[in-house]
């Protein structure tokens, strides 16, 4: 059925649930698995006419050592995951303006044929304020997700 499955995290608690379903997936299935992790673009800060300063503020270069050090760590843990259970496993990040395109660009560059990614299941308001990864992933994407 599938055979390289990619596991997005973003190295919370919830995404560790996605990753473990997936992990269980793969193993199941004699699948490999990837592991994805989205840094988005730095930001620099912008400040009102008027406004001081206080405290330093982090440089582009310093945003992107922090940033892979994080991916890094998070990233580690999927490699964990897999390795207990025997499942072969490649790391990948990437910096994308939006978490899912940054899945989505993962998904495509390394051919998988499924995504298992957890979801804070909001609904209604909730869901059209602070939007859904899962579901924009769910809507641009050509591969089946669970």
């Amino acid at each position: 059925m599938f055979k390289h499955i990619l596991l997005p995290t973003d190295g919370s608690a919830l995404a560790a649930k996605g990753v473990k379903n997936g992990v269980r997936l793969a193993k199941a299935l004699g699948a490999r698995v990837t592991g994805a992790y989205v840094i988005e673009p730095y930001l620099p800060p912008m400040y009102p006419e008027g406004a001081v300063m206080v405290g330093s503020v982090l440089d582009p270069r310093e945003y992107e050592k922090a940033a892979e050090a994080q991916a890094a760590k998070a990233l580690a843990r999927i490699e964990r995951e897999a390795r207990r259970a025997a499942v072969r496993c490649a790391k990948q990040f990437v910096s994308a303006p939006q978490p899912w395109q940054g899945i989505l660009k993962v998904a495509r560059a390394k051919r998988c044929d499924a995504i298992v990614m957890a979801s804070h299941g909001r609904g209604g308001l909730g869901g059209l304020i602070l939007g859904s990864q899962t579901a924009r992933v769910l809507a641009h994407s050509k591969l089946r997700c669970s």
